[in-house]
């Protein structure tokens, strides 16, 4: 923190006068929080549920990066001096219109938005750090079997620091800068701020192990309080940590009352030098606003995350003091980015009028239109031919042929990971696969089936645990759901049977399972974190992510010269209700 110099006193002959001076007062710096960004360009194609903190709740059409664009220029005329910080997976398990293009246009966005700092996340290193380096510095270089500048040539990269504390090459340094310093003012007023950005010390385990291959990712505390040293060392008036990790909540997106706490974020949280003054979090997919000084009474800090998307910001008055160099939260708030729906039939939805709708910003939406119209252009592209007449069901709730062919993809896919087996809920194909006379599929073919960009998420589970979510399948919960699964898997039940014993069979290449055995089950991110009611999902150890669910249909198609989609059969009800 910085040191007042004292002004010594003029000894003056006579009457002398000596011009009095206020010391400046606090200053407000407006920090807008940001993370799970995850390449949502357009609006989020169905509205996500909200909950009040009085319990009441809503479904509200949100996100796209123009309306995000809109709403953080508003919240920064807030004050003059404002930060724009991200925590992590700005890009990566990105919708068509971004992840087509390698997330290039999600930078872009970024850069037009006016971002800060991100810190980096697990999804960053999806495609491998030195793609990675190229999003951060530009460049046409080719890392990935997608061609890179195919709208912008070259590439500029991005206009704002990655920052990594925690992610260290083999010669000692981070990838990208452990912290970022900003000043403010001039003077008496001048206030300096440091940020310190890092993800979780488990990314290896959630990515391609060849995408962190000469990184090491070190503890997240240690990492921190390393910086905060360095910070104090260069006059940080104010410490904010960007981290990709987070805290589970059980109450409202705004609630302040942490009620229901819980996740890996406390325990890192509780070593971190008191120094901090505000943590900026991810990675969940949850919305908070947290007294840490709740949880650590040493640690008077406050914990934000704004859900997934761009559904959310966090509005943060951080109050700095530069004749003290102390500072303090004065107020933190998450915001609603209500933007412009449309339903599952494309007509426009009606906005909720409880929440503010954000106009987009022109320059923001014309340049996420250029991507889109060019995203479009590359959904013709051929990726496979299919055959089985009649076998081309859309939405279902129990076993489909594209169901199970969407399954084996998944299977294949992520055999690297060691699944054995593949779970897909029919819930999630969206349409009908409609291939050309020939059974010629295109790209936005399979796009519209699974137009959600969700990740493949391999577990282990042990039989117990694998015979208890297929048990959920049937359960008194609803209606029944069953998955289509992966070639090799196949489950008989009797709903005449009480619930919890409605499964009668269930083999994998023809033995039965084992509760004492150990699985390795691949299922999209929907699920794994305990989508449509499967809650056994989440309880899975050894997680691996994969792909895109969307790429590894793409690559299952492209194999072979013509696909068969598998029959159904691999699901039986034997009675007859």
């Amino acid at each position: 923190m910085k040191r007042l110099i004292p002004i010594a006193a003029l000894a003056l002959s006579g009457c002398a006068t000596v011009p009095s001076t206020s010391a400046p007062g606090p200053v407000t710096l407006r920090v807008i929080g940001l993370n799970d960004f995850h390449g949502n360009l357009e609006p989020i194609r169905r509205p996500i549920g909200l909950r009040e903190a009085n319990g009441d709740q809503a479904q509200v059409y949100t996100a796209g990066a123009a309306y995000l664009a809109s709403a953080v220029k508003e919240a920064r005329a807030q004050n003059a001096n404002s930060l724009v910080i991200a925590a992590g997976d700005l890009i990566g398990a990105s919708p068509l219109a971004s992840s087509y293009f390698l997330d290039e246009p999600s930078i872009g966005a970024m850069n037009r938005l006016g971002l800060d700092f991100n810190a980096v996340g697990n999804h960053e290193f999806d495609r491998g750090w030195k793609e990675l380096q190229r999003m951060q510095h530009g460049g046409c270089e080719q890392y990935t079997l997608r061609e890179p500048c195919q709208v912008e040539d070259p590439f500029p990269g991005a206009s704002f620091p990655f920052l990594a504390a925690n992610v260290v090459k083999r010669d000692g340094s981070t990838l990208f800068p452990a912290y970022g310093i900003r000043t403010f003012g001039e003077g008496a007023g001048e206030i300096t701020v440091g940020v310190i950005g890092l993800t979780l010390e488990e990314t290896p385990t959630l990515v391609t192990p060849s995408g962190v291959e000469d990184v090491t990712f070190t503890d997240e505390a240690q990492s921190i309080n390393r910086a905060v040293d360095a910070l104090e060392a260069k006059g940080a008036d104010a410490i904010i940590v960007a981290i990709h990790q987070g805290l589970y909540t059980e109450v409202g997106y705004n609630d302040k009352s942490c009620g229901g706490v819980s996740g890996p974020l406390i325990d890192i949280l509780k070593q971190v030098d008191p120094r901090v003054n505000l943590v900026i979090s991810g990675h969940t997919h949850r919305t908070y606003v947290c007294d840490f000084s709740t949880i650590d009474p040493e640690r008077h800090f406050m914990v934000t995350s704004a859900g997934y998307g761009g559904s959310f910001f966090t509005d943060i008055a951080l109050e700095i003091d530069p004749a003290t160099g102390k500072a303090r939260v004065a107020s933190a708030n998450n915001r609603v980015v209500q933007s412009t729906g449309t339903d599952r039939d494309g007509n426009l939805a009606a906005p909720d009028p409880k929440y503010r709708q954000y106009q987009p910003d022109p320059e923001v939406a014309a340049y996420v239109a250029r991507y889109v119209a060019a995203s479009r252009a590359a959904s013709n592209r051929p990726v496979g031919k299919v055959s089985g007449d009649g076998r081309f069901r859309g939405p279902a709730t129990e076993e489909t042929p594209l169901g199970n062919a969407i399954a084996d993809a998944q299977l294949f896919a992520t055999r690297e990971a060691g699944a054995q087996i593949a779970f897909m809920n029919n819930s999630g194909i969206r349409a009908a696969l409609q291939p050309a006379a020939d059974g010629t599929v295109t790209f936005g073919d399979i796009y519209t089936v699974q137009p959600f960009g969700n990740t493949l998420v391999t577990r282990t589970y042990t039989g117990v645990q694998l015979l208890a979510l297929l048990e959920q399948q049937f359960d008194d919960d609803g209606f029944v759901q069953t998955f289509s699964p992966s070639r090799g898997f196949a489950l008989s039940y009797d709903m005449r049977r009480p619930a919890g014993q409605r499964v009668v069979s269930a083999t994998l290449d023809g033995a039965p399972i084992d509760p004492q055995a150990s699985y390795r089950v691949t299922m999209n991110s929907f699920l794994a974190a305990g989508g449509d009611s499967f809650t056994m999902f989440e309880r899975g150890t050894d997680t691996t992510v994969g792909p895109v669910d969307l790429d590894a249909f793409e690559q299952w198609l492209s194999v072979d010269g013509v696909r068969a989609l598998p029959p159904e059969g691999r699901i039986t009800r034997i009675d007859s209700d």
